[in-house]
């Protein structure tokens, strides 16, 4: 992973987008006509929390085992909860015996704001925050166009130090998405540290509409026609965003693509499989996912949209979906990869709702590419390796991606016009 951008995923917060592969389950409950569950409240979410990890979890750390999961149970419902958050407290402990960043537990409130992360719409400021492991700060990923954080002069890489005028310094993530989001028409104060100077940056909170999808047509000096797409997350709506895209381009004539998945952490499993199948031949394996001893191998369905020549832009920050598209175009050799290292999650997890409003998302499978590679804590290695420092990137800022500014983007474009010229005609340097 480049050292430059070391930027911790699972701590990637939910003002943006999601950071979990995930699918959204209809059986959010466990039973209860058992009579393992605890009918007093509050110690009744804990039980219900309890039974979906011993019913759903698959182990991906080698912490779990069923015998002290079971011996656990006996422990935490042995005690006494005068209130709900006592519970929940409970809960996160269990929870941390796992040792999985991925399965966790949020109360009503964290759980509204992850349906609202997976539909694209939100009320805040508008960024990609995450924890750099580094410095120990939160750091701004991106800036999402034309918000309000944007707007104000936000820019990627940024560290956070201040919110309201309250130290961010060792701020845990949910703290500073609570601290940060707010109603709309209210003012945030960010302290942002940028090139050793601290200044403070007041932001207008306002509704954020995410459109997963941003694109665009692109000419090289060669004349060649490029359609540039840049996916953001694999949110609800962004199979059917990519699709009119392509659609559109298709009917304008593009010669090739440019799929742009940097700083997309991930977001929907139907999402990155609806949106491969859009790009690979018909009958072809996207992605086997594997759970306790199931397997289950998902294949495309329909025709692609397009055959013309296609390379995906991929860094450090690419992750879960985007790593399931990227693994499914460069095992099938539909593409080349361009880029960095992506970040390494190949694990898959099930929303649960539980009875009093919170919810949990569970670890209940793992996936690997359609040549058998498991991908978690590895990632995908491009094809053709290109990466940007970070000052190259807050130079370029969200506008510049995609442009002839962006070094990686013109990489893409050579190698896409070596691809459409026979060898020996031309030079990728001609575009």
């Amino acid at each position: 992973m480049n050292s430059r951008i070391s930027l911790s995923l699972k701590r990637i917060l939910a003002l943006s987008g999601c950071s979990a592969l995930l699918v959204l389950s209809s059986a959010v409950l466990p039973s209860r006509s058992g009579a393992a569950l605890i009918t007093d409240s509050p110690k009744e979410v804990i039980d219900e929390a309890w039974q979906i990890i011993y019913r759903n979890y698959l182990d991906s750390t080698g912490d779990y085992d069923k015998d002290n999961w079971r011996q656990l149970r006996k422990e935490v419902l042995s005690k006494s909860y005068s209130t709900k958050n006592e519970a929940y407290e409970a809960i996160r402990g269990m929870l941390l015996t796992l040792e999985d960043p991925y399965t966790r537990f949020m109360d009503p409130d964290e759980f509204k704001e992850l349906h609202i992360d997976t539909t694209g719409e939100l009320t805040g400021v508008g960024i990609q925050l995450s924890f750099d492991e580094e410095t120990q700060r939160l750091t701004v990923v991106a800036p999402i166009e034309d918000g309000p954080a944007a707007a104000a002069g936000v820019q990627t890489n940024d560290h956070i130090v201040g919110i309201d005028g309250k130290d961010a310094r060792g701020m845990s993530s949910d703290e500073a998405v609570q601290l940060i989001r707010g109603p709309i028409g209210s003012l945030v104060t960010l302290t942002i540290e940028r090139d050793g100077e601290s200044f403070d940056v007041v932001i207008i909170r306002d509704r954020i509409n995410i459109n997963p999808v941003v694109s665009r047509i692109n000419t090289t000096s060669a004349g060649t026609q490029v359609g540039y797409i840049r996916l953001k997350q694999f949110s609800a709506n962004a199979a059917t965003d990519m699709s009119r895209v392509v659609r559109d381009m298709e009917d304008q004539g593009v010669d090739a693509y440019v799929l742009d998945l940097r700083f997309n952490p991930g977001g929907l499993l139907e999402a990155s499989v609806a949106i491969s199948d859009q790009w690979l031949d018909v009958g072809i394996p996207i992605v086997s996912i594997q759970g306790g001893r199931s397997q289950r191998i998902r294949f495309t369905r329909h025709e692609p949209l397009t055959d013309d020549p296609l390379v995906i832009l991929v860094n450090s920050v690419s992750a879960s979906a985007s790593e399931i598209l990227s693994g499914a175009i460069q095992d099938n050799a539909r593409g080349k990869l361009v880029g960095e290292q992506t970040f390494g999650k190949g694990l898959v997890q099930s929303v649960r709702a539980l009875s009093d409003g919170s919810g949990m998302t569970v670890t209940i499978s793992k996936y690997l590419t359609p040549s058998g590679r498991d991908i978690h804590r590895e990632g995908i290695a491009p094809d053709v390796e290109s990466s940007l420092s970070i000052k190259e990137l807050q130079d370029l800022g969200v506008d510049g991606l995609g442009t002839t500014k962006d070094r990686q983007y013109r990489v893409a474009e050579g190698v896409l016009l070596n691809a459409l010229v026979q060898p020996g005609e031309t030079d990728a340097q001609d575009l």
